[in-house]
């Protein structure tokens, strides 16, 4: 039985394997959400007068009971309902009859479905937050624990200058900030209300949406009726580009780990239990962890387009093009998280070799600073640098002075502190 369903009805089975698609999947992650929103519903109800007390306590008591079975694993869709909204209100229905009838009123499936999601991606998107944050705090204990350990720096994939482990490992965390940022706003945007909405038009009952607001903890509400169903699909792109620009650092820093890795450069090394081998080369030890994480983030990275072209052109109004949304989305989140857990737990038994620039292949990274060094002594620029270039094409070129970088962001000033203090007060922009 569908919730829409009249009496007599018979629907297709084609028609309703068709439309329900993967909803039945993915509503098993909104679950706990929709008893929240229903909770949040029915207690509005019976504020403004549309509940009887004795009835709403009822419901409430059997909400109640459905959130315990959802978070301790005894929920399940039954084979014949539609989708989580239908499960649990025929559930009522079962067992309390007409008063179950009556969590409807007011509230059209639209902005049932619109809250769960904007709960559901609340949710997530603070559990994503702290994983970023343990990674960001993993990659500045990185990078001043290796601070002193100089790196190849390459422009084109070829030689270029000294850079150091420092430097590289507080890259990524400097970005992190930026991705937080968008993250950020991706929170705030989820953390609006749009409950009370309906079909996108309002209602003609006394609805106090400012209650349910507070009852769910959101921020504040979508005030406009028509936005608020509009706010589906934009939503989930605002948050897929904040996921799909925390997966493109780590889609980014993969690359370089799987380069850093290989034999021909020998910068870092993973323990044996952590690298995976060949079926016929013994020798082999495999980045398949961050191969795959630079996978998994690059599909990332197409989700906020998939999204756009999904959505583009309608018109306002609900359309059910928004169901599709989930299945682009939910996945995605699954996978960030997954890949940042891991990204974590690689980084943390990261080893970095020491005096890699002690080898000769490396002498060239230092023509800028001998460049420098003459310019410091008074040489202009643009003969000094003909100078050290006549040395390298000769065959004669050296250099073997001491590093001197001490500006912000540099080898001998990496400004740690700044970019954690920046983490920090993009942090705060998740509070209310």
């Amino acid at each position: 039985m569908k919730l829409w369903q009249k009496d007599n009805t018979v629907i297709s089975d084609l028609i309703q394997q068709f439309t329900v698609g993967r909803d039945r999947e993915f509503d098993m992650l909104l679950a706990k959400y929709d008893v929240q929103g229903s909770l949040a519903h029915t207690a509005m109800l019976e504020h403004v007068g549309l509940l009887p007390n004795n009835e709403y306590l009822l419901i409430r008591k059997e909400l109640e009971a459905i959130l315990m079975d959802i978070e301790e694993g005894r929920f399940s869709l039954k084979d014949d309902v539609e989708d989580i909204h239908s499960q649990i209100e025929l559930m009522l229905t079962e067992r309390l009859g007409d008063a179950g009838k009556k969590i409807h009123s007011g509230r059209s499936r639209n902005d049932q479905v619109a809250v769960d999601i904007k709960l559901y991606l609340r949710n997530e998107i603070l559990e994503i937050k702290k994983a970023v944050i343990d990674l960001f705090d993993q990659l500045l204990l990185l990078s001043n624990k290796h601070k002193d350990k100089l790196l190849p720096g390459y422009t084109h994939l070829q030689l270029a200058m000294p850079s150091s482990f420092g430097l590289w490992f507080g890259a990524y965390a400097e970005s992190l900030v930026d991705d937080m940022r968008l993250l950020a706003t991706a929170y705030k945007m989820s953390n609006k209300n749009p409950l009370g909405s309906g079909a996108g038009y309002g209602s003609s009952f006394p609805l106090d949406r400012t209650f349910t607001t507070q009852f769910l903890n959101f921020s504040g509400l979508h005030y406009n009726s028509v936005y608020a169903q509009m706010s589906r699909g934009k939503t989930e792109r605002f948050v897929a580009m904040a996921l799909s620009s925390i997966a493109a650092t780590l889609s980014r820093m993969s690359m370089d780990v799987c380069l850093y890795i290989n034999q021909n450069f020998g910068f870092i090394s993973f323990p044996d239990s952590l690298t995976t081998g060949s079926s016929i080369m013994p020798h082999k030890k495999n980045p398949d962890v961050f191969e795959l994480i630079r996978g998994k983030c690059n599909r990332i990275q197409a989700t906020p387009n998939e999204l756009t072209l999904l959505t583009n052109n309608l018109p306002s109004g609900y359309h059910r093009e928004m169901q599709l949304t989930k299945e682009i989305l939910f996945p995605a989140i699954v996978d960030m998280k997954a890949c940042l857990q891991i990204m974590y737990l690689m980084l943390s038994n990261i080893n970095v070799k020491d005096n890699i620039l002690d080898d000769e292949k490396y002498k060239y990274l230092f023509t800028v600073e001998k460049v420098n060094s003459l310019v410091n002594i008074g040489v202009p620029f643009r003969d000094a640098y003909r100078q050290v270039a006549y040395e390298v094409e000769n065959g004669t070129f050296n250099y073997s002075g001491v590093l001197q970088h001490t500006h912000e962001g540099s080898i001998g000033n990496l400004c740690n502190d700044e970019i954690k203090k920046m983490m920090n007060e993009v942090i705060k922009g998740f509070e209310k």
